[in-house]
């Protein structure tokens, strides 16, 4: 029995956008939904399964932010932002919304495919790798991943991580000790750095210390090694 295509979901009130990102997109292989505007976006969404879903942030009737913010409250799917190049704000609070990566416009074919194989990639989508170290169920002090369910749990309670949450979580806790520079952890999750403001990585540990740890600002796993990057508590700790 043949695997299921991905199904992506293509957010964007320009037509001549829509059609130039999902042709690539279907000769790649993969089944894609378009909407016109957010509302639209949202009713496409509610109406089926989707693996990835790409939301422009400047929409009709309902910004990409706005769908990115009610889609991230029920669902985990990989979300891809689409901003205009002067709109820093909103690559901000796409990631705060909790948006797994964005694009800056203009931007090329080649980057755009390659964003959104490594987004359905870290979902499982593409490929099913060998079990390896780091599918295994790991325990920290009063933490614990599982990667085969992605679940996470801190003192007795479940934890709901994005896709890219969770991966740097695993790739963290799994170096106890070590220091990952914001570059290794973009290349680590996306594949590259290229592209991609190391800022990103700073907005995503923020939301892992306000989910796991007791106090933000007195960390017990993920700490700041000033001037470099991120590690996790030694297990001695």
């Amino acid at each position: 029995m043949a695997e299921r295509a991905p199904r992506i979901l293509l957010a964007d009130d320009e037509q001549s956008i829509q059609t130039l990102l999902s042709f690539p997109l279907r000769k790649d292989g993969y089944e894609v939904t378009t909407a016109a505007d957010g509302r639209e976006a949202l009713a496409r969404f509610n109406e089926g399964h989707f693996d990835l879903v790409v939301l422009d942030v400047m929409m009709p009737r309902m910004d990409g932010l706005e769908v990115c913010r009610r889609i991230r409250a029920r669902h985990t799917v990989p979300i891809i932002m689409l901003t205009a190049k002067t709109e820093e704000i909103d690559k901000v609070l796409g990631l705060e919304l909790g948006a797994d990566d964005y694009i800056t416009k203009p931007f090329s074919l080649r980057e755009f495919r390659s964003r959104v194989r490594a987004a359905l990639r870290r979902a499982g989508m593409q490929t099913q790798a060998e079990p390896d170290a780091e599918e295994q169920p790991l325990s920290v002090h009063e933490l614990d991943i599982d990667p085969a369910k992605r679940a996470v749990h801190v003192r007795g309670g479940t934890v709901e991580l994005t896709f890219v949450e969770f991966e740097i979580l695993n790739a963290l806790a799994r170096n106890p000790g070590r220091v990952f520079t914001r570059d290794m952890l973009l290349t680590r999750i996306w594949g590259d750095s290229a592209y991609r403001d190391p800022r990103t990585i700073d907005v995503h540990i923020r939301h892992l210390r306000e989910k796991l740890e007791t106090d933000a600002k007195e960390p017990e796993y993920l700490f700041t090694v000033r001037g470099v990057g991120y590690r996790f508590r030694d297990e001695a700790r």
